[in-house]
């Protein structure tokens, strides 16, 4: 059960920054409690903290309270950690003492069946009646690290660092590895909220917070589902806008989950790639681990969007400049040579073994010269040739420090500070592996304000996926002026279209569908008996493509139900008898529909063009090579609708075998803006049936030059078929 509107930004802030707290089911013999309470006095809790347990007078060394209604005044916030059937009782209880704003660490609920999920919406009814706010159940609850507030069930290491990265999560016991890992590599936050079910405070509600809170310059997102997709949408807008990057790490992947595999794509697409693809349609910054997820959102925090992929690296090591070099070309990043007045400084100040190559190895020597690293990078930070520099910092060997040693280090990254912060290209550092950042360093980061990036490949992989990022905030996010308001192909209603929209269409069903639309397909003539079968191929010319109609076999190749390059009458003739024969083995007789002949096609490049409605995102298309391209190598690419024939071209372009399009070895080229014109016909088509639809797919479409034609074509409509439908097919010929 979610709020019907989203909950307002100064609400959330009242419910993040409370003054006075009360623990709900406080107790000796739990560690969530135990763990909570020790954070909240380890905090900035400028209120009372109250604890409350109606079997003990005293734990955690502290007086109790039995009930809240014994509360001498009502508190900012409740925490309520009881069992799961007095959890709506306690929640009562507050609201009547004047509390407002719960987290419900609580499991117990939706997450374990029907009988749960009918007690959450008993409890979230309730709140919604009573203008409750609550956060969870079954979550870990938040930690406000702008503020110092931590209502927070599980262990936390203080003191807290704060910065610009939030973090918001639908597990809860990934959090606590989140943290450390921001601790360990000294990544400020401002807000870590750990969601649990999500009963009210949506990802979205937290994720509009935050966008209104200048403190915040990037999201980390742990994704378990997405139940917002419009309001993600909007907001993944909005933060685009505000130049705030939003990283995304989403688990839970399938093959195809509940999608048809009765077309090709059911069979292709997974929802994981569906998603992946609409996170990035939106800008969002998707990253497939936890460190992935932490590094680059803080990358995206500390430096913001970078210039361009030029790339000058500077390091002490050989090895790290082959791993760079590796890893660049990986990311798209670009590796320039030096300029020739680059050059010729370096030498100047490079001991006389080293070579002033991009990326840069000032050698070993740097054990005699301490200096050596940071002068050469004050020369390449000023080469015109590059947008940004990369430089590696050795903190792997640091010992225990002495009072001494612990000053020349400060007095090092000192140093180094002034060069980044005056550099008038970014400075981005890093270290050589994910170790955590040894005890000498957090000091030195916190004096400095620098930040380094986890290690060369974590690192050099959130430098690509933040490029990208910063070239989506080049791109405009309106759509094209003749396209800004896109008018669908057909105003189609029930009335307007045939009376059976159920079950699956074969292509004979599906043709009249896409000529009505206007989308080019290939003539063809459906027959029921070989001398009908002559009469079209002599109508269309030798040679002509014979196939099985059905609605029962969609797939018609997998079952010898296609003849193709059929030359002369005896050629046609046997194939109809053969292919009858296959539809007598494999299609029953009220389903067979006839055959269909067509004139063949004999050039040009096949592509795999669907639209199916995905659970979560509605209509998305899916584009591909055909044959080869999509059914082994899955070079696909997908969006969710609605698209402009500019998008189109864009997935058109990242394609493998988009080569094949502009033409290779003396092969004549695709014309892209027609056959783009075609596809977006055919996704306004799709929306045209939205309601309907649930996959419109052409396998394959022909370019060929400047002539697009669908070949063949299906349609699996949403419902079911009725039983006992009235067939509107021929019989199969005796």
């Amino acid at each position: 059960m979610k709020q019907e509107k989203p909950i307002a930004a100064e609400r959330l802030r009242a419910f993040f920054h409370p003054r006075s707290i009360a623990v709900v089911g406080a107790s000796d013999a739990s560690r969530w409690s135990t763990y909570l309470v020790q954070n909240l006095k380890a905090s900035n809790l400028a209120g009372p903290l109250y604890l409350i347990n109606p079997r003990r007078s005293q734990v955690h060394g502290q007086a109790t309270l039995p009930r809240l209604s014994d509360l001498p005044e009502p508190v900012d916030l409740a925490f309520v950690m009881v069992p799961t059937a007095q959890v709506l009782p306690v929640v009562a209880e507050g609201a009547t003492r004047g509390i407002r704003h719960f987290v419900i660490l609580t499991a117990g609920f939706r997450e374990t069946g029907p009988e749960g999920a009918a007690q959450e919406r008993e409890l979230l009814t309730f709140a919604q009646a009573h203008d409750l706010l609550i956060l969870g159940p079954n979550g870990n609850g938040f930690i406000n690290a702008t503020a110092g507030i931590t209502p927070y069930g599980l262990p936390i290491n203080f003191p807290l660092r704060s910065g610009p990265v939030a973090v918001i999560l639908q597990s809860g016991a990934l959090a606590s590895a989140v943290l450390a890992f921001a601790q360990a590599h000294a990544i400020g936050l401002s807000l870590l909220v750990s969601l649990g079910n999500e009963g009210m405070i949506s990802v979205c509600d937290v994720l509009e917070y935050l966008l209104n809170d200048a403190r915040t310059r990037a999201v980390a997102l742990f994704l378990e589902s997405i139940r917002q997709p419009e309001a993600l949408r909007r907001l993944a807008a909005r933060a685009l806008a505000q130049r705030c990057a939003l990283v995304v790490l989403k688990v839970g992947r399938s093959e195809a989950g509940s999608r048809s595999a009765a077309a090709h794509t059911g069979a292709l697409v997974g929802n994981a790639a569906v998603n992946e693809a609409a996170l990035r349609q939106l800008g969002l910054i998707s990253v497939s681990s936890l460190e992935d997820l932490l590094t680059t959102a803080a990358l995206a925090a500390y430096y913001g969007p970078l210039p361009g992929r030029r790339l000058g690296a500077v390091t002490p090591s050989g090895g790290a400049c082959d791993l760079i070099a590796d890893r660049a070309q990986e990311e798209g990043l670009l590796l320039p040579a030096w300029s020739g007045e680059t050059c010729e400084r370096l030498r100047a100040v490079l001991p006389p073994f080293a070579t002033p190559h991009n990326p840069l190895d000032v050698t070993g020597y740097v054990v005699v010269d301490g200096t050596l690293q940071q002068r050469a990078l004050a020369i390449v930070r000023e080469d015109p040739q590059l947008d940004f520099v990369l430089n590696v910092v050795s903190i792997d060997g640091l010992r225990r420090p002495t009072p001494e040693s612990q000053q020349a280090l400060l007095s090092q990254y000192e140093h180094l500070a002034e060069l980044v912060h005056t550099s008038a290209r970014p400075i981005v550092l890093v270290s050589n592996t994910c170790v955590d950042l040894p005890a000498a360093m957090l000091p030195v980061v916190e004096r400095t304000g620098l930040h380094i990036m986890a290690g060369l490949e974590h690192g050099l992989r959130a430098l690509g996926r933040l490029l990208w990022w910063s070239e989506q905030l080049g791109q405009p996010q309106q759509p094209d002026q003749e396209e800004a308001a896109p008018t669908p192909a057909l105003t189609l209603d029930r009335a307007g279209l045939p009376a059976s929209l159920e079950g699956r269409w074969s292509e004979v069903r599906t043709r009249p569908l896409l000529e009505r639309a206007g989308i080019p397909v290939v003539p063809a003539q459906l027959v029921h008996s070989p001398a009908e079968a002559l009469t079209a191929a002599h109508h269309y010319g030798f040679p002509v493509a014979l196939k099985l109609q059905s609605p029962a076999v969609l797939h018609k190749s997998d079952i010898g139900g296609v003849a193709l390059n059929l030359r002369n009458d005896e050629e046609v003739a046997s194939a109809f008898q053969r292919l009858l024969t296959v539809a007598r083995q494999h299609v029953p007789e009220s389903a067979f529909e006839g055959m269909l002949v067509s004139p063949m096609r004999q050039s040009g490049c096949e592509l795999l063009v669907s639209v199916f409605a995905d659970q979560v995102w509605g209509l998305t298309l899916t584009v591909g090579l055909g044959g080869l391209w999509a059914e082994v190598l899955h070079d696909l690419a997908l969006r969710p609708l609605p698209l402009t024939r500019r998008e189109i071209l864009a997935m058109l372009a990242e394609l493998r075998g988009f080569p094949l399009l502009r033409g290779l070895r003396h092969q004549p080229s695709v014309n892209l803006e027609r056959l783009s014109a075609v596809i977006y016909q055919i996704t306004l088509l799709a929306q045209a049936l939205a309601p309907y639809l649930e996959i419109l797919e052409i396998n394959p479409l022909l370019a060929n030059g400047d002539q697009v034609e669908v070949l063949d074509a299906l349609i699996i409509w949403r419902s079911a078929p009725h039983k006992g439908e009235r067939s509107l097919t021929s019989p199969i010929p005796g």
